[in-house]
């Protein structure tokens, strides 16, 4: 095998090693306006998935409140239409490929 070649398949596998181990996080804060759009920020994924909403009470997740596709990689100013204010706190779970693969509770802040 060429040095060519070894480089080109080290290449190869550094780049798929990274997109591989790509995280998916929520980027803005853990509070979120008294408001029917849920405002996140900057989503990043590591693949094309779904942010659901859910009420969140007592530490379980309850009702679907809203959802809304993101694309692979950094998704900026996702908002979520949930039809009303929520009236508990939220959590905001990301899945790909039907995984969850990061999730985030917020406090609503109630005005």
């Amino acid at each position: 095998m060429s040095i060519k070649a070894i480089v080109l398949a080290a290449a190869t596998v550094a780049v798929t090693a990274s997109a591989a181990s790509a995280d998916s996080y929520f980027m803005f804060s853990d509070r979120l306006d008294d408001s029917s759009i849920a405002e996140l920020g900057t989503v990043r994924a590591e693949g094309a998935g779904v942010v659901e909403i859910y009420d969140y009470t007592r530490g379980e997740a309850g009702a679907l409140l809203g959802a809304k596709s993101v694309n692979a990689g950094a998704n900026s100013n996702v908002r979520i239409n949930l039809g009303k204010p929520p009236s508990q706190d939220v959590i905001a779970i990301l899945k790909v490929d039907g995984q969850v693969v990061a999730e985030r509770q917020y406090e609503v802040d109630r005005f």
